[in-house]
């Protein structure tokens, strides 16, 4: 397989190409994109040197697949000129994710609905991404009514800038800021700009991206964003109604039997999971599982993922694995 990384320098794009590496992608020639600026820097991918181009040099190579990283602007502007040539683009931008037109894929929900003619795919949004593998499995067994969740998200979501704003802040050193305030013993409950209805643009992607990938617009969600002076990954606070009543053992049975997702939940032996377990891991854990007592047929649960992996890189090589696996690409 020919395979463009668009985006290859930054964060989310570095990560894909270690994905790319480690999950053995059959990347037969590699082709790293990155602004003008970048053209020329070497990129190291399994022991071999690859050169950065442009996007115009990429698409005169006509790769198999592009897996694109690289802003909303970038992907609306150049994800159509890659379709043009046959390449399958793989956007992690929110540029496609609720165009009717075209596919929200989280692998473990509803990888069945892509087929070859799909040349643009959206990745849906991090947060939105752990939700959902952790719902699929009980939403089929017991229909989910209602999810209210509230996040609590690490600063690598934002960027490098992220970072560095708050190693800076915790050194005591000045430096150039991605938040308007500090984020070191704060938190911040905005992620993205405010919408008209009061939402943040962040919660709303929670609303609607859920819907659209669980294929069910029945489903009610609300969603609180809050970003946190961590590394390592997303936290989630799940309340979710279901129309049927569980049994909390069968509930922790399904999820653990589910693709994807690994169950720490010993809350006697105080195990539960959090960011530093899930840094560099694919799956999504999930803990502290327990009926809400205020109210019938709702459990509560919390679930950790790394964003730059399955929030992010690994979801994009998971959709190209399935379209090979099912010869809908190469």
């Amino acid at each position: 397989m020919k395979v463009a990384v668009v985006g290859a320098t930054g964060l989310v794009g570095t990560v894909m190409l270690k994905v790319l590496a480690e999950r053995n992608f059959p990347v037969t020639e590699l082709i790293p994109v990155a602004s003008a600026k970048s053209k020329g820097k070497e990129i190291d991918f399994k022991g071999k040197k690859y050169k950065v181009v442009t996007v115009d040099e990429a698409i005169a190579m006509k790769p198999d697949v592009a897996l694109f990283s690289a802003g909303g602007s970038t992907s609306t502007e150049q994800a159509p000129k890659f379709a043009a040539v046959g390449t399958t683009v793989i956007d992690n931008s929110s540029a496609w994710r609720m165009d009717p037109t075209k596919k929200l894929v989280v692998p473990e929900v509803n990888a069945d609905v892509l087929t070859a003619e799909d040349k643009i795919i959206a990745n849906p949004n991090c947060s939105t991404i752990q939700m959902v593998v952790a719902l699929k499995p009980l939403h089929d067994e017991y229909k989910i009514k209602r999810v209210v969740v509230s996040t609590y998200q690490s600063v690598t979501g934002t960027g490098v800038k992220a970072v560095d704003q708050l190693m800076n802040e915790r050194k005591g050193i000045k430096g150039e800021m991605a938040y308007a305030y500090p984020i070191d013993l704060n938190v911040i409950p905005q992620i993205d700009v405010f919408q008209a209805n009061g939402y943040t643009k962040e919660e709303m992607k929670m609303i609607l991206e859920t819907k659209k990938i669980m294929g069910d617009e029945s489903i009610r969600v609300t969603a609180t964003t809050v970003r946190i002076p961590v590394m390592g990954g997303h936290s989630e606070a799940l309340n979710i109604e279901f129309e049927k009543d569980f049994d909390l053992a069968k509930v922790r049975e399904l999820l653990a039997a589910t693709s994807g997702v690994i169950v720490v939940d010993d809350p006697s032996n105080a195990k539960y999971p959090m960011p530093m377990d899930a840094h560099e891991k694919d799956e999504v854990f999930v803990g502290r599982i327990r009926r809400d007592e205020s109210q019938v047929n709702t459990l509560n649960m919390w679930c950790v993922a790394d964003n730059l992996r399955k929030g992010a890189a690994t979801n994009a090589v998971q959709i190209a694995e399935y379209l090979l696996e099912q010869k809908l690409i190469g």
